[in-house]
């Protein structure tokens, strides 16, 4: 247990909150569902039950075992173990509960895929950044989540519905796609960040081009620097 506490890991115990994540996802039996991190199952059966089927990946090989045993009955689940963010699996609904440190990766991986709708658990904190107006705020992830997603917090989750209880709450997010980010250009944009203390000018001398601007990345909207991004990775 203490290493995946270390690992970020807090499983979540509320059949409530699993409830709403799963109703929040708005699954038919025409949906194939990617969980990316079965963890002890909490929402793995409650997904079986509104999907066409459901492939759920976990890297634990203790946590896979346990599912595959206690899950053995659920005729329209895959159980995978490995990397989910290996996958290449089809899937038009994305549900996990990923540990914190992956919410970064989650979303950019998500950014490079179609789908109709994921639903995420979050660190408050994280889901505060992307969803801020003030320009001082911004970060790479969330220009590349307002422009890959529409998003919106659908739950708040306080720290007492997991175990072991983190030390922060969660929000629960869905995000509608909107439009495929190349690995590329995701690049670029955490490349255009690294230098965010410096003018446009000075910037862009880094992936020689010329222009005349004194302003800085903070000065722009997320769709300009989406733009310059486009325009460098061109």
């Amino acid at each position: 247990m203490k290493k995946r506490q270390r690992l970020g890991q807090h499983f979540l115990q509320s059949q409530t909150v699993a409830k709403s994540i799963v109703e929040s996802a708005q699954i038919t039996k025409n949906d194939t569902v990617l969980e990316i991190g079965t963890g002890r199952g909490i929402l793995t059966p409650l997904l079986c039950e509104h999907a066409k089927s459901v492939i759920s990946v976990e890297a634990d090989g203790e946590l896979y075992s346990d599912a595959q045993e206690q899950f053995s009955n659920l005729s329209n689940l895959k159980l995978v173990h490995g990397d989910g963010f290996r996958t290449d699996a089809d899937f038009s609904i994305f549900v996990s509960n990923l540990p914190y440190s992956q919410s970064r990766k989650a979303i950019e991986w998500l950014a490079q895929k179609k789908f109709l709708r994921a639903v995420i658990m979050v660190q408050k904190e994280f889901s505060d950044k992307l969803f801020s107006e003030s320009s001082h705020e911004m970060r790479s992830v969330s220009v590349v989540a307002n422009h890959a997603f529409d998003m919106e917090q659908v739950i708040q989750v306080g720290k007492a519905n997991f175990s072991p209880p983190p030390r922060v709450d969660s929000v629960v997010l869905r995000l509608k796609h909107k439009n495929v980010v190349s690995k590329e250009l995701i690049k670029t944009v955490n490349h255009l960040f690294s230098y965010r203390r410096k003018t446009l000018g000075n910037i862009l001398k880094q992936f020689g081009q010329t222009v005349q601007s004194t302003k800085r990345l903070e000065e722009l909207s997320g769709d300009e620097i989406i733009k310059i991004a486009k325009q460098i990775t061109q």
